[in-house]
């Protein structure tokens, strides 16, 4: 038994005639309402998880790609291949992944 029913039926014993049928009601629905309501939003995106998630993000070059090097993503680092070369320092977009090797881009301005 939930909080609220708990709840409902000690309020059943206080609150006489029509309201507390709507008491009684009122509970319920909130009761399979809510369940409903938070799988619903849960559901709303995809989980994403593993190295397609670092698709699209820019980041900086650890360790000269010239073509392979590595790149820090959120305090990890990467290995990467960029095919015209970017000097450590570097902002660069991660566009692909070959195993666990990311591709990268050099970033536009």
């Amino acid at each position: 038994m939930t909080f609220w029913i708990a709840l409902a039926l000690v309020l059943l014993h206080v609150v006489q005639g029509p309201w507390a049928l709507a008491l009684l009601v009122a509970t319920a629905l909130f009761e399979v309402s809510t369940p409903i309501f938070w799988l619903r939003r849960s559901q709303r995106h995809r989980i994403q998880v593993g190295a397609e998630t670092l698709l699209g993000r820019t980041v900086e070059v650890a360790d000269e790609c010239r073509p392979y090097g590595r790149i820090r993503i959120s305090g990890e680092l990467w290995r990467a291949h960029c095919a015209e070369g970017a000097g450590r320092g570097d902002r660069v977009r991660v566009v692909g992944l070959d195993g666990l090797t990311l591709e990268v881009e050099r970033a536009d301005g």
